[in-house]
């Protein structure tokens, strides 16, 4: 179960790099990504960050690339904002779950017109 503790300080992260996507990270390889989630460990040490893209395989690639080169600066970026004894560790993953719900979504489509005749 999640401290109350766990849930601000993720959702302050959650807006945090929120708020840095919007300003724009200078690196090229970033796509248009969206952040969709923050978890945040019981000792507040590590962060995971979920986020979701539009674009393929090589978009997913060279963001994650781009994600993980500008990790230090959004940490540091973290560091002016939150008020905190030890800032996180941010670690960056995609997820999966909108493409898998889109997917669940396609299938129940193709199923419906069947049932009608």
């Amino acid at each position: 179960m999640t401290s109350p503790r766990c849930r601000r300080v993720a959702e302050t992260i959650h807006h945090e790099i929120s708020q840095l996507l919007i300003k724009g990270l200078k690196d090229p390889r970033i796509g248009f990504i969206t952040i969709t989630a923050v978890d945040v460990s019981p000792d507040l040490r590590h962060a995971k960050v979920f986020y979701t893209l539009i674009g393929n395989e090589t978009d997913r690639k060279n963001t994650a690339a781009g994600l993980k080169s500008s990790t230090s600066y959004v940490r540091q970026q973290l560091g002016r904002q939150l008020r905190m004894k030890y800032i996180p560790d941010i670690h960056f993953e995609y997820d999966s779950s909108v493409e898998y719900g889109n997917h669940i979504e396609d299938l129940l489509r193709e199923i419906k017109p069947s049932d009608d005749s």
